[in-house]
């Protein structure tokens, strides 16, 4: 009994799916600190009429 082409692609499709997973997870990317911008009030050009 022979596979069909489109089921061993298939196979090595998923398998460097999960092999990629593995990699991320084994190895994450860096995140790059950022500062944090926080806004404000304005009380200064306010007026209290």
């Amino acid at each position: 009994m022979r596979r069909s082409p489109f089921l061993l692609i298939l196979l090595f499709v998923l398998g460097a799916i999960a092999v990629g997973l593995l990699g991320l997870g084994a190895f994450p990317p860096a995140v790059t600190p950022q500062p944090v911008e926080r806004s404000l009030p304005n009380d200064r050009f306010q007026t209290g009429r």
